[in-house]
């Protein structure tokens, strides 16, 4: 009986020393691999998180343009997509470093537009950028920058009334612009006479619903004046007014924009953008753009658009979350990066004399050559999406 109980005694002995030796064995390589790709795959999520932590608490308005030869992204040459008024070197400009600078942010980085990360990121949804033709301006921008990792097959563009679309076919998503320079409706009335509708905008709105990401501008027709004004008469309720005030048209006109979003946009399935203001650089504000070769390195004094002002003060009565794409005091920096005389084809094929009258009369201060700025507002849109 002892002699069995001491062998009882000795077998769970082995057995605790078997237990304890490979308790505190090194791990095997196929352990040592698998905890190596769980740290690896911790340290790209920890990577991600910080990228995206950063990338929201950015001030993208503060930095510098820095001269960069490996832009622009794309060649004017091989999209088929931009309009004859943006694609300043075959209209004849002659200098193209204005196509290399990037905007560097003193307190972040912006990535480099990936044609295919974005093109994955946006699979089976909708983005529509909506306003002027500035807004159409970076419309092209963007699908420049996307469609040529889009075979010509799978790739093409539709209309519908006021709308475009750049479908890629294997992604099963759009890149849309949809023309509302006011966002509320303008209308011809039984005289021919341009009626402005500060209370009506479901005909424009009516565009954007099932949209994923909206883009939105709306300025630079509310800034027009005297003979160029972008109606003739201005309407709300019953009233009809002939003189108001751009301001107060402005910030009534968005308030319409702001409550139709409120109620009929639901944030858990769509994102809402405004991109503000786009400058100018003409006369009336103190710059010229013919022949301007590079961008300023700084302001004296920043001056903040009263559009600006009035856009942040309705989106401040939202209920729903509206981001800012702020882009106006970056690119005040770039008198260079407008066509001026060259958003017509041929312009270097005048005399010096037709070149002058061209530069005093026909000079365009307000859009942007593409390649260009519009490049980089697409970059900032991309890294806030």
């Amino acid at each position: 009986m002892a002699e069995s109980i001491s062998n009882l005694f000795f077998f769970f002995f082995f057995l605790l020393v078997l237990f304890c030796c490979f308790s505190h064995s090194e791990p095997s390589r196929y352990d040592q691999e698998e905890l190596q790709w769980v740290d690896d795959k911790d340290d790209e999520v920890n990577m991600l998180q910080t990228r995206h932590s950063s990338l929201r608490n950015c001030d993208f308005t503060k930095g510098k343009w820095v001269s960069d030869q490996t832009y622009p992204l794309y060649s004017a040459a091989t999209c088929p997509y931009l309009s004859s008024a943006v694609s300043c070197r075959r209209n004849g400009r002659p200098d193209s470093d204005y196509e290399n600078f990037k905007w560097v942010p003193d307190s972040c980085s912006i990535p480099r537009f990936d044609a295919l990360d974005f093109l994955g990121k946006m699979r089976r949804k909708r983005i529509m950028l909506v306003g002027d033709s500035i807004m159409r301006n970076q419309w092209e921008s963007l699908v420049c920058l996307v469609q040529s990792v889009v075979p010509t097959s799978r790739k093409t563009v539709i209309y519908n009334g006021p709308t475009m679309a750049f479908l890629a076919l294997d992604f099963e998503m759009s890149i849309e612009f949809c023309w509302a320079p006011l966002l509320v409706e303008l209308r011809r009335g039984q005289d021919g006479k341009r009626i402005l509708h500060l209370d009506s905008i479901e005909e424009n709105a009516k565009y954007w619903r099932g949209v994923d990401s909206l883009v939105f501008d709306s300025a630079h027709w509310w800034t027009h004046s005297d003979k160029w004004s972008s109606w003739d008469y201005v309407m709300e309720g019953s009233n009809i007014y002939r003189n108001i005030n751009p301001r107060i048209a402005y910030e009534k006109g968005l308030t319409t924009w702001a409550k139709w979003i409120d109620l009929n946009l639901d944030p858990r399935s769509t994102r809402v953008f405004f991109r503000t203001m786009s400058p100018r650089h003409n006369r009336e504000n103190g710059w010229k753009c013919y022949n301007q070769r590079e961008p300023l390195e700084y302001f004296s004094r920043v001056q903040v658009p009263e559009q600006s002002v009035i856009l942040r003060k309705v989106l401040r009565g939202m209920e729903f979350p509206v981001s800012v794409e702020d882009i106006t005091v970056i690119s005040a920096l770039r008198k260079d990066g407008h066509p001026s005389v060259y958003g017509n084809i041929g312009a270097n094929n005048n005399s010096s004399g037709e070149k002058k009258q061209l530069k005093d009369r026909n000079s365009d201060c307000s859009h942007w050559c593409l390649p260009g700025v519009p490049d980089t507002w697409n970059e900032i849109l991309n890294a806030m999406l």
